[in-house]
């Protein structure tokens, strides 16, 4: 069976350790990106399953790159989950135009990352 990948995509160090950590346990294959120029190099170099995308990002922000990937056809099946620490139902909405296909708040609960990585992965 294909190793699953995910692509962990943000500025935050302590973030990226924490779903690392989380993941990497679960035998998933791991990348990880600090930028969206970069997030966007990562993503067409190895077409990640999900990416965790950080909205507040330099270079590139988190919008910019879910709309760049939801507009590639080679690329807009990467299922998108958008990370931000603004709960505010406006940047939801924001994260729903740009094709984000799920939307998670920090702080977030590691259990409730793994669920859903989880859930995606067997369905």
């Amino acid at each position: 069976m294909d190793q699953k990948k995910i692509l962990i995509a943000d500025d935050n160090e302590n973030i990226r350790d924490a779903l690392t950590y989380l993941l990497e346990d679960e035998g998933y294959e791991l990348r990880l990106a600090s930028d969206g120029a970069d997030t966007l190099r990562k993503v067409r170099e190895r077409k990640p399953d999900i990416l965790f995308l950080d909205i507040m990002m330099p270079e590139i922000n988190g919008y910019d790159v879910c709309r760049t990937i939801k507009n590639d056809p080679d690329l807009k099946s990467i299922y998108v989950i958008m990370l931000t620490a603004k709960g505010q139902v406006a940047e939801q909405e924001r994260g729903k135009e740009v094709g984000a296909d799920e939307y998670i708040v920090k702080p977030f609960s590691p259990m409730e990352i793994l669920a859903r990585v989880k859930t995606l992965f067997h369905h």
